[in-house]
């Protein structure tokens, strides 16, 4: 089986309407069913939710030296969310849980093949 990266994206400034605790507390609960799901179908490698992008550091080299710098790597108003590592079987399969996904998160969902690695 192939290994597929979902990636969960977030635009900047795109909130909608507050949630409610109980709102909150029912999405927190759809997200954990799709991870049940995921795992129970034996499809589930990894996956976790980031801190927004103005807490990253990016780590480069320069001139022969290491350089960090505050701040997400891009200026966009696009960022990586959060993402899922799994395993299917074909495209279709992983697109199959992309399309899950995106219904229980409410963001667009990136899906990208790992490349094969040789042994």
């Amino acid at each position: 089986m192939a290994k597929y990266f979902l990636s969960v994206q977030s635009v900047e400034g795109e909130v909608g309407e507050p949630m409610t605790d109980e709102e909150m507390q029912q999405s927190w609960k759809q997200i954990q069913a799709l991870n049940e799901e995921i795992k129970s179908a034996g499809a589930w490698v990894f996956g976790g939710a980031l801190h927004e992008p103005e807490t990253a550091t990016v780590v480069r080299m320069s001139d022969g030296e290491v350089l960090t710098t505050d701040g997400p790597f891009a200026e966009s108003k696009e960022h990586l969310g959060g993402f899922y590592i799994i395993e299917a079987g074909d495209l279709d399969a992983a697109l199959a849980w992309a399309s899950k996904t995106t219904a229980v998160v409410g963001k667009p969902i990136e899906v990208r093949p790992f490349r094969a690695s040789e042994a």
